[in-house]
């Protein structure tokens, strides 16, 4: 009643491959996952925080000045021209140039500095190389970089965007 069958070599067997398809597709995707990791650079991580905190402290210190100045901006994008009208509690702003940073939220080296002439009280121009798409942060500085305002903004954008003290301000 019992059969002699041969069941052939272990690894003709389906449940071999079965078994080790999982550990097999689990080795492949650990390597593509470190070949990533050890060849993309990651700029968002930073490795001296205590000095980060400093910073964050003086940053603080530029917004509370540029609160108690009454400082506000407004910027009007045109293609490849940016005009920027800077005013304060006393009046229009008087700077003989103004610096604006762009920071991209995601990708470092898109991050772009950009310096404003003054073409009158409290009017300033600045020229770009090429026009300004995608989502952006701003931070405009005083040439003794001791106030800032800030604010973010999707470019282009046909209203002009407001800059403010102390507040999250958005275009």
């Amino acid at each position: 009643m019992t059969e002699n069958t041969s069941a052939g070599p272990w690894y003709r067997q389906p449940w071999l491959l079965f078994l080790l398809i999982f550990p097999g597709a689990a080795i492949v995707w650990c390597t593509i996952a470190i070949t990533v990791a050890l060849n993309t650079d990651n700029s968002m991580v930073t490795d001296d925080y205590s000095k980060e905190g400093r910073g964050i402290n003086m940053e603080i210190a530029r917004d509370q000045t540029a609160k108690e100045l009454g400082l506000t901006a407004k910027m009007a994008f045109e293609e490849r021209t940016i005009n920027l009208s800077v005013d304060t509690t006393e009046g229009q702003a008087d700077y003989p140039y103004l610096i604006l940073n762009l920071f991209h939220p995601t990708l470092s080296d898109r991050d772009r500095t950009i310096q404003f002439r003054a073409v009158g009280e409290g009017q300033y121009m600045a020229n770009l190389n090429q026009p300004i798409e995608g989502r952006w942060y701003f931070d405009l500085r005083g040439p003794d970089n001791d106030w800032r305002l800030k604010g973010e903004s999707s470019l282009p954008s046909d209203r002009p965007l407001t800059l403010g003290a102390g507040a999250e301000d958005r275009g």
